[in-house]
């Protein structure tokens, strides 16, 4: 596929090495390791970083404290739970006991009315 300028040899010859000229200067125009902008640079970039880090840093703080609120809050409502579940049962088993209580002493009326009558029909019939 012939290109629509139709370089010759020489013609592209020149404009690869024209190319690797404009590399080559760019890379000597390039700023070299002791430049003091690039050191300012190199350290904002490192300032940036430990920024970042330390706000992430804060950001686990904040969420490791809200994970220990929430399960301290889960174990309190569990407490809580559990005691309310303990008077509940408390309370059933005292009802419970009141009602056996109350089941004896009308069992106990109940068998002394019976042996009053069964007395005062013994007394009428002698």
């Amino acid at each position: 596929m012939r290109h629509a300028s139709d370089n010759g040899f020489a013609d592209r010859r020149k404009a690869a090495a024209e190319a690797k000229q404009q590399l080559l200067k760019k890379f000597a125009s390039a700023p070299k390791a002791d430049d003091p902008a690039l050191a300012v640079k190199l350290a904002e970039r490192q300032a940036n970083a430990a920024a970042r880090e330390a706000r992430r840093a804060e950001r686990e703080r904040l969420k490791q404290q809200e994970n220990e609120q929430k399960l301290a809050e889960a174990a309190a409502r569990a407490a809580a739970a559990e005691a309310e579940e303990k008077a509940e049962a408390l309370a059933r088993e005292q009802a419970e006991r009141d009602r056996i209580t109350r089941v004896i002493s009308d069992e106990a009326a109940r068998k002394a009315e019976r042996d009053r009558r069964y007395a005062a029909r013994k007394a009428r019939q002698k």
